[in-house]
């Protein structure tokens, strides 16, 4: 309720500045325009509770944040303009306006800076139970732990008559089912989140109620979460719920248009950056000789091979069996193999993410898309598909430049199920949003000197 009032409080006060802006820029004559500001005003409140951004949650994108904004402001602006035609037969088209860029910049602005003040205010976050130490549960623990601080939630134990393992994601095993109160009262857990383990359904049930009892919040892991995505409708059958998920298809329209704006775009950039192309050729032939270009086999969609370019940043083409031999058992392909083999030049254009510009010929060529899951090499993809639940799904779009899991800091020697497990959701819930939010963080991240050290 405390977070609700304040929100709607940055609104309202964003909303008068907004008006006072159009004041002090306008003409003078704004006499009949305060009640129409006051209707804009109401939409906007109204707009923002219809798509439930007064609504307590877990997680606040910024750029997300943006988009509601953006989106609210712009139907209130259009109706306030519309209901004049109707009711006056003229509008105040530069008025609304103004009073449109006002609130949008004012209203993104206090948001954002509610969300990071949240952030930091949540240095350390509601102690928050896991009920069930399963891989589940482990994982639910490791993602709360890695996203710190800012996710408002800190796993302090696990709660399972039987767990995986003792040392549950190196947090404790605090009890069974039936110390919940003491655990909950010993630690001042403010938050629970139900994932999956052997209890029966009625143990887990009852665990819910007195969880609410005790005014612990209660989040769950839904099962069969996997399937789910963002495009989900909620019925009721009697008191039964039923949800429907309705995933996006990868050879419908959509993407079809997706892939042609980028292959458009990509064409725009190769033209725009020629003069980079050129001198970077040259710089590539100076240091490193003929070739100028790096080509290496990489799988696309469908399980297709196709050859991907980058400028030669290293000395040699392939990795040698003493250079692999250096790949710590286990870890999938990522940075440098084996000893580091880069060039002078090929670390610069290699930390300013240079080397891969020759790849917006691959999209110009059809072969590879802007944003989507990084291509592996077919010896890699052979091996992971036996090994990795759903890699194979990866293969449902083109391989991009960059991409969802990539954003996410999933590069390089990270875990190759959680890069898969948010290539798969990137492809599930794609967007043309998703994509220009992909795009935003990694122009972001490229500013601030962020390099993926992707395999050769």
């Amino acid at each position: 309720m405390r977070r609700l009032r304040t929100r709607l409080t940055l609104d309202v006060l964003a909303l008068a500045l907004g008006f006072e802006g159009v004041l002090l820029t306008a003409s003078p004559s704004l006499r009949d325009f305060g009640p129409w500001a006051a209707a804009y005003a109401a939409v906007v409140i109204a707009g923002f509770a219809a798509r439930q951004a007064y609504a307590p949650r877990l997680r606040r994108e910024i750029l997300e944040e943006f988009r509601t904004v953006v989106t609210v402001t712009g139907v209130a602006a259009m109706a306030t303009l519309t209901i004049q035609l109707v009711v006056r037969g003229s509008a105040t088209t530069g008025l609304v306006a103004g009073l449109w860029a006002f609130t949008t910049v004012y209203i993104g602005c206090a948001r954002s800076g509610a969300r990071i003040a949240s952030i930091r205010a949540k240095a350390v976050g509601e102690p928050t139970l896991i009920i069930g130490a399963g891989r589940v549960g482990q994982v639910v623990a490791g993602r709360l732990l890695a996203s710190q601080p800012g996710n408002g939630l800190l796993p302090i134990g696990f709660l399972d008559k039987e767990p995986l393992d003792d040392g549950a994601g190196g947090l404790p095993i605090l009890g069974a089912s039936w110390d919940l109160e003491e655990v909950v009262l010993r630690h001042g857990i403010q938050h629970a989140i139900i994932t999956f383990s052997t209890a029966p359904t009625s143990v887990v049930l009852d665990m819910v109620r007195r969880c609410e009892r005790l005014g612990v919040t209660v989040s769950t892991v839904p099962r069969l979460y996997e399937v789910f995505g963002r495009r989900l409708t909620l019925d009721y059958f009697g008191g039964i719920p039923l949800i429907t998920n309705h995933p996006v298809d990868p050879r419908g329209f959509r993407f079809r248009c997706k892939y042609a704006v980028e292959r458009v775009l990509a064409a725009a950039l190769v033209i725009l950056l020629l003069p980079s192309f050129i001198l970077i050729a040259l710089a590539v032939w100076l240091s490193l000789g003929s070739p100028i270009l790096f080509r290496q086999r990489r799988v696309g969609r469908d399980g297709k091979e196709f050859e991907m370019l980058k400028f030669r940043s290293m000395r040699g083409s392939e990795p040698t069996a003493e250079d692999l031999q250096h790949v710590p058992a286990g870890l999938g392909p990522g940075g440098v193999e084996g000893r580091d083999r880069r060039t002078q030049l090929g670390r610069l254009i290699r930390k300013a993410s240079l080397d891969e510009l020759p790849q917006l010929l691959n999209v110009v060529r059809g072969d590879m898309s802007i944003v989507g899951p990084r291509p592996e090499r077919r010896s890699f993809v052979d091996q992971f598909s036996q090994q990795i639940h759903r890699y194979d799904d990866r293969h449902r779009v083109k391989v991009g430049i960059t991409g969802w899991a990539q954003i996410h800091g999933l590069r390089g020697r990270t875990s190759l199920e959680d890069r898969v497990e948010w290539d798969n959701f990137y492809i599930d819930n794609w967007s043309p949003w998703l994509d220009v939010k992909t795009l935003l963080v990694t122009f972001a991240a490229l500013r601030r000197g962020y390099r993926d050290p992707d395999e050769l």
